[in-house]
């Protein structure tokens, strides 16, 4: 019997990890829509890292402040969240 196993160029990998590390997909979502294992991407991308054949890009001045932006959101966010399970148990224990 033959193998089942897909063969894939070198070119066609390079394009796939492409896709996961500078357009920042995940894993799974470009296995499925180019037809391979999870595994086997990872893998690829985990050898690509490894070669340094990418590396980890600097954030530009947008990207830094976006980033800002968020971190300040998420603990404005998540001070309002405990706020709100504070208020909430209040309103629990509260018999009226």
């Amino acid at each position: 019997m033959g193998s089942t196993r897909k063969a894939f160029t070198d070119e066609y990998k390079q394009q796939a990890v492409e896709l996961v590390i500078d357009d920042g997909r995940s894993i799974v979502d470009v296995a499925k829509n180019i037809g391979c294992s999870a595994a086997a991407l990872g893998k690829w991308v985990q050898k690509a890292k490894a070669e340094n054949n990418y590396s980890e890009k600097p954030l530009n001045v947008n990207e830094r402040e976006e980033l800002e932006k968020l971190r300040h959101e998420n603990r404005e966010l998540k001070m309002q969240l405990e706020f709100a399970k504070k208020v909430a148990t209040w309103f629990a224990k509260d018999p009226q």
